[in-house]
Parts: structure tokens; C-alpha cells; sequence
């Protein structure tokens, strides 16, 4: 029998554009279930998507802190959330919860 040959999956390779990226931001939100650091490592897969290095450019940031903050190891300040969400183009908004009813 023929071994199957595998290689690791990277989401980043899959965000070619900014409506893929809003969308994969969006569907961690709704998935996150309360966890920060798991919407910083989706971050850092957008981020990774879009270029590292221009990412912490924009927002303000080293490389090796951005790396360090959306590794999804640690929950990085929601004051580097916004920098890093305005850096990648994308907006936050609210909408109100549906109740059932």
C-alpha cells in the first residue's frame, strides 16, 4: 500500500482577499465562545496572510511583539487588538443579540 503524503494546513494560505479575511475573522468571533487568545491567533493567521512585517508596520508594532501577541499563547491587550484590526483593513461592529422568543 502507497503511503499518503500530508503536509501541515495554514489557513494564511487561503486569505488571499479582504472579504476572506472579514469573513474568517468572523467566523472565529462567532466560535471564539469567549476565548481572546483564540481571536489573536486569528489574527496572526490574517496577519501572517497579509505580510508580518507591514502588518506591525502599520500598527505601530514590532514584528517579534506582533508574533509574540497574536501567537494565540497569550491574550494581548484589547488596545492591540484595535491597532492590529485597523492595521489589516478589517472594522469591528456591534449588532444586537437575537433573543428567542
Amino acid at each position: 500500500m502507497a503511503k499518503t503524503k500530508t503536509s501541515r494546513y495554514d489557513v494564511a494560505e487561503h486569505l488571499r482577499t479582504p472579504e476572506e479575511m472579514a469573513a474568517y475573522l468572523e467566523a472565529c468571533l462567532e466560535e471564539a465562545n469567549g476565548d481572546a487568545a483564540f481571536i489573536a491567533k486569528a489574527l496572526g493567521d490574517i496577519a501572517r496572510a497579509k505580510g508580518m512585517s507591514q502588518v506591525a508596520r502599520d500598527a505601530g508594532l514590532s514584528r517579534e511583539s506582533l508574533y509574540k501577541a497574536l501567537s494565540g499563547e497569550r491574550t494581548p491587550g484589547f488596545d492591540t487588538i484595535l491597532k492590529v484590526i485597523g492595521a489589516l483593513g478589517l472594522k469591528l461592529h456591534a449588532e444586537p443579540v437575537q433573543a428567542n422568543i
